[in-house]
């Protein structure tokens, strides 16, 4: 019960921010900024990175982290946009190929972690250099693109004004924070989070619960790949590099507890909806260049660092006191 309040108290100053960035944009620059045209186009932008930090979500609460989500991506957008050239616009067989693609790089992650023991930092640092490698290898190093319309329209479709993409993501966060809060597996994955060696104890297969944790992270960017590829018609082995930034901001942002064990999936959603709201406001100051993006983002992680452990440091008096 106190773990359910602290949820809903993140959750809730998340939704505050939200609100204040939201405000604070439509007074500065009212319908230029909340238009139906602005709002659609951020939440075809947001369903890739989004699930891309869904993934790095998971990866931390099982108490590691996933920096090879955007190259899991790149790899399998390039493989099914092969796939569906070589066999003249095969859909099906190509998101077939992605999914499987994301599975098996995600549980080659959850394998170097898990079984080999290496850290899931250096573990996901290496993987993601080789996913990539991987990538330019299948792709000559060129970009994938003759893709057939009939996928690339997909990202162009609306279901009562809102982007398909979009609703999605917002399925996709659905079933996996049904998954995280509500299965014997996420409960799992929480407990191995927050104390490997005491989850063991008492008898839970932590390699296997590992294993299956990033191989969730690897399926959903499997599907932000999908969606990447859908949108831009396109896939590139560096294609949105500076994502890896972006996720793991996200997914601090969204309450998720670096050290594992803690957070939730629709924090991170909002997180996500945060991120975007500040980053299409900050587009609309030209005196801004995008070479200071980077340093707002690392600005940005450091001070949300802060701000929780302030905030873990209270809560654990809190907790002594009585």
């Amino acid at each position: 019960m106190k773990k359910l309040k602290k949820i809903d108290g993140n959750i809730l100053r998340l939704l505050a921010i939200f609100v204040v960035i939201t405000a604070v944009a439509g007074l500065t620059k009212g319908t230029k900024f909340i238009n139906t045209g602005n709002l659609q186009s951020m939440a075809k932008s947001l369903t890739e990175y989004g699930l891309m930090s869904v993934g790095v979500g998971i990866a931390m609460i099982s108490g590691g982290i996933d920096l090879s989500t955007v190259y899991v991506a790149n790899l399998c957008g390039i493989l099914a946009g092969m796939t569906m050239k070589s066999t003249g616009g095969g859909i099906i067989a190509a998101v077939a190929v992605a999914l499987v693609v994301g599975i098996l790089c995600g549980a080659f992650n959850g394998f170097l972690v898990s079984v080999l023991k290496i850290p899931a930092m250096l573990a996901t640092l290496g993987t993601y250099q080789l996913y990539m490698g991987i990538a330019i290898v299948c792709s000559k190093g060129s970009t994938v693109s003759g893709i057939p319309r009939e996928f690339s329209s997909f990202s162009q479709m609306m279901i009562l004004g809102i982007p398909l993409p979009f609703i999605i993501f917002i399925l996709m966060i659905i079933i996996i924070a049904f998954i995280m809060s509500k299965t014997k597996f996420g409960k799992r994955v929480y407990l191995v989070g927050t104390n490997e060696k005491a989850a063991k104890f008492a008898g839970i297969n932590t390699k296997s619960v590992l294993i299956r944790a990033y191989i969730l992270s690897g399926l959903v960017s499997a599907v932000a790949g999908l969606l990447s590829l859908s949108r831009i018609s396109s896939a590139k082995a560096d294609f949105g590099s500076s994502y890896t930034m972006q996720t793991i901001l996200i997914a601090v942002l969204g309450g998720v507890n670096p050290n594992g064990g803690f957070g939730s999936i629709p924090g991170i959603a909002i997180a996500v909806l945060i991120l975007q709201m500040l980053s299409s406001y900050l587009n609309m100051f030209p005196s801004i260049s995008n070479f200071y993006r980077d340093m707002i983002w690392g600005v940005a992680l450091i001070a949300v660092l802060i701000m929780n452990y302030v905030i873990d440091k209270r809560r654990m008096a809190k907790l002594s006191q009585k």
